[in-house]
């Protein structure tokens, strides 16, 4: 079904000579900016622990094999690293990645102007090291591992096409 409106081209898979027509599946399909940025075609949805593209498409399309409206509407490419990890994947793959999940990631200052309620993320990098140890005293110590959870909370975050759409 999703492969239906890919243009064909003509394959020659074992170098032969003799083609074959097969759908070009490396061609990049996306939603127009027009209709991405329409609010009214969309639901906000958080992904629960355990939820796939699939189990989300079989539940609000009624059909699994939908999953790809989930994952394009979303510009997921890489459902291995972009889309929310079970919290047991999510222990192992901070465990992997950091030698010391509750190591210090970065440090956060509140913004003063603007928007309030964003934070400024700020490095501890002694080459840039001033000499101003009153700075660090007023930002929030951000862990490996907190960097990671919101890393993952911000991907649980995805838009749902409404299903009045889909056909």
């Amino acid at each position: 079904m999703y492969f239906k409106n890919f243009p064909t081209i003509p394959y020659d898979a074992v170098g032969s000579g003799q083609t074959k027509d097969v759908k070009n599946i490396l061609r990049r399909v996306s939603v127009r900016s027009k209709v991405k940025a329409n609010v009214l075609f969309y639901d906000t949805y958080d992904v629960k622990e355990g939820e796939s593209p699939e189990s989300i498409a079989d539940k609000l399309y009624g059909d699994p094999e939908l999953h790809w409206i989930v994952l394009l509407v979303n510009d997921i490419t890489d459902v291995y690293h972009q889309w929310p990890m079970r919290y047991s994947q999510f222990l192992q793959f901070v465990n992997d990645k950091y030698s010391d999940p509750n190591g210090v990631h970065h440090y956060e200052i509140a913004q003063s102007s603007g928007d309030t309620t964003k934070t400024i993320e700020v490095y501890n990098n002694s080459a840039l090291y001033t000499g101003d140890t009153d700075f660090y005293s007023t930002a929030t110590t951000i862990t490996n591992i907190e960097y990671e959870e919101n890393l993952q909370n911000d991907r649980r975050k995805i838009r749902l096409l409404d299903p009045k759409y889909v056909p």
